[in-house]
């Protein structure tokens, strides 16, 4: 009910809408009007209260929920089921429990806080409340179990392009980072649940730090970790940026189901990969080896030339790459 009162508004910004109007169509009492009002103004919503007059929208707030995003959402699929959480641990970690109890692809479940975010290799991904995108979106692609992580990858693509719509030039940092300034500004985390030969689904879960604050990253995550606002100085509004997001997943997504190659998504990696030329480390499970990357295969995988001269490739998911000097 409390979304048809907001429907109503959002379709009246130019009038008051009486509580008694309102009663009538919606064929609750005006105390329950009153109660749903006050609700949507605890979520952010500036509602102008007038006796006699009514209820008038002011100003809507830059939230992500359900009634914010589908009226807005260009996408034929990818965000249709929508699960929304004001706070919830983990984005992923719900993710995996919906696609188990077999929601469809496309399926996103987003909240405005992690309470226990994560990133690759266990590590804790710093999620505030209303200040970046978490979202994670449910794959069930037909492909066989080893190409998975050539997923993450369309990720990367989707948000760096997503990233230059917005005028904001960023780079990728293989295979699931994306970098500004040469502090990261997003993480992808892909998980998935499969047999040698059947793929039960894949969770990527996206983080961006949209708005967060210099002072709200502890100083240690201020090394290496940035916002869109810290870089760029003003706020970035977050419905249209994960309206895009999600747009241009799906297209990058559906070409890739569809005639089963990762061209544009390459072209875009290695056009702006942060990587390639540089020498690095490669981590190992806690070994580390030197190497110059050289360039990122047409499969998605990275091909690295070694000190002792003999070049090999680097699969997603089973190295950490970081840089010699600094984050990159």
């Amino acid at each position: 009910m409390k979304e048809k009162i907001l429907k109503a508004l959002k379709e009246n910004p130019d009038k008051f809408l009486s509580g008694e109007m309102l009663s009538k169509e919606l064929g609750i009492t005006r105390a329950a009007i009153w109660k749903h009002i006050n609700s949507l103004k605890a979520e952010g919503y500036e509602i102008d209260s007038v006796s006699k007059k009514g209820y008038k929208l002011i100003d809507v707030p830059d939230l992500l929920t359900k009634d914010e995003i589908l009226p807005r959402l260009n996408t034929k699929y990818i965000g249709k089921t929508y699960v929304y959480h004001s706070k919830i641990d983990s984005t992923n970690k719900k993710a995996k429990e919906l696609a188990t109890d077999g929601f469809d692809e496309g399926t996103i479940v987003i909240s405005e806080e992690q309470s226990l975010g994560r990133g690759r290799l266990g590590r804790v991904w710093y999620s505030p409340r209303g200040k970046g995108i978490w979202v994670s979106i449910i794959l069930k692609p037909n492909i066989p179990t080893m190409m998975a992580p050539r997923i993450t990858l369309i990720g990367a693509a989707a948000v760096h392009s997503t990233l230059e719509e917005f005028g904001i030039k960023s780079e990728i940092k293989w295979p699931n980072d994306i970098i500004l300034n040469n502090k990261k500004v997003c993480g992808i985390l892909t998980e998935m649940s499969g047999e040698m030969d059947k793929l039960n689904y894949i969770v990527m879960g996206i983080g961006i730090n949209v708005n967060t604050e210099e002072n709200e990253l502890e100083n240690e995550l201020s090394k290496i970790a940035t916002s869109l606002k810290i870089e760029y100085g003003k706020e970035v509004c977050r419905k249209q940026l994960l309206c895009s997001l999600l747009k241009h997943f799906e297209d990058f997504y559906d070409d890739f189901k569809e005639y089963g190659t990762l061209e544009n998504v390459i072209n875009i990696c290695k056009k702006n990969s942060i990587l390639i030329g540089k020498e690095v480390k490669i981590i190992y499970y806690g070994k580390e080896v030197a190497a110059k990357v050289i360039d990122i295969e047409d499969d998605g995988e990275l091909i690295v030339k070694y000190d002792d001269g003999t070049v090999g490739k680097v699969l997603s998911g089973e190295v950490s790459v970081r840089g010699l000097y600094g984050y990159v």
